[in-house]
C-alpha cells in the first residue's frame, strides 16, 4: 500500500496499534519473545528473553523455553552445570552460562533499573542509560567471547557508527511501556524518551510507506524513526513498533 501523507500514515498506524494491542498477538503460531517474557513479569528474565531475540522467531521462542529461570537464584556452580548443553546460534554453552552468572551477580549489586536509570537521568538518554548498564555488566562478568559480546553488546566509540541495538531497545519498550502487551514494570524511564527496536523488519516498511528516508540501518536511522513518530504521539512514540514490526513480518506491506 501507498500512503501519500503522514496524515494517512498516521491514520493507518493508529488502527493497527488498536488491533494489535490485544494478548491474541502473542501465540506459538505467531511467535515473539515477549511471549516468553511476558509469561514471568521479571525484568531479569525479559532482558535475557530480549537478548536471545535474534534469527528466527519460532527458533528464539523455542531456545526460550528450554531454560530454567529459576537458576539465576541459584550458585554459579549450578548454572554452570545445568546449561551446560544449552546453546543458541552465535551463543556457545559457555556463553549461555557467562549471561546468567553475570545476571544473577548483578541481582547482588543493584536492579537493571537503576543502572539504566543512573545514566538516563543526567539528560533523560535511554543510550546514556544503556551504556551505564554495558559497561556495569562487562565490569561485574567480563568475558571476551563472540558470542557473549554479541549477546551483551558494546560501547560504541562514534555514535556515527553505531548499531541500532534493538535487542535492548524492545527491552525498553516491555519495561518501560504499560499496555496489553507492554509490561510496564519500571517507573524512573518516560517513555516519551524511548527509541523505536528498528529491526530489518520495521526498517524495511517505514521506508515503504514513506516514515524513512534514510538508507542506512543503523542508529541515526532510528532515531530518525522515532522523531518522526514522535509528530504522531510525542508522549509515547514507540507505541507504534509492534505494529510496524507486524506489517513487516505478515508482508501487509
Amino acid at each position: 500500500m501507498k500512503l501519500a501523507t503522514d496524515k494517512s500514515i498516521k491514520r493507518a498506524l493508529d488502527r493497527e496499534v488498536k488491533e494489535r494491542n490485544t494478548l491474541n498477538e502473542l501465540s506459538y503460531e505467531r511467535p515473539d519473545p515477549l511471549i516468553v517474557a511476558s509469561r514471568y513479569m521479571d525484568e531479569t528474565i525479559s532482558l535475557i528473553s530480549a537478548l536471545f531475540a535474534y534469527g528466527n522467531a519460532h527458533q528464539i521462542v523455542k531456545f526460550l523455553d528450554t531454560l530454567e529461570f529459576d537458576l539465576l537464584n541459584e550458585s554459579e556452580d549450578t548454572i554452570a552445570s545445568e546449561l551446560s548443553r544449552h546453546y543458541y546460534r552465535f551463543q556457545k554453552p559457555e556463553d549461555v552460562i557467562a549471561i546468567f552468572v553475570a545476571l544473577r551477580r548483578l541481582k547482588d549489586v543493584d536492579s537493571i533499573e537503576d543502572i539504566f536509570h543512573k545514566g538516563y537521568q543526567r539528560e533523560e538518554s535511554v543510550l546514556d542509560g544503556l551504556w551505564s548498564f554495558i559497561d556495569t555488566l562487562s565490569f561485574i562478568y567480563p568475558r571476551d567471547t563472540q558470542g557473549y559480546r554479541f549477546l551483551i553488546g558494546s560501547i560504541p566509540k562514534r555514535m556515527s557508527s553505531a548499531g541500532t541495538y534493538k535487542r535492548y531497545m524492545m527491552f525498553l519498550r516491555w519495561m518501560v511501556r504499560k499496555d496489553n502487551l507492554d509490561m510496564g514494570l519500571w517507573q524512573k524511564i518516560d517513555k516519551k524518551d524511548l527509541i523505536i527496536p528498528l529491526d530489518t523488519h520495521t526498517f524495511k516498511v517505514s521506508q515503504k510507506i514513506g516514515l524513512l528516508d534514510r538508507k542506512t540501518y543503523d542508529m541515526k536511522a532510528a532515531i530518525q524513526l522515532t522523531d518522526k513518530l514522535r509528530e504522531f504521539d510525542p508522549l509515547d512514540p514507540v507505541k507504534y513498533d509492534f505494529a510496524l514490526y507486524r506489517l513487516g513480518q505478515e508482508r501487509l506491506v
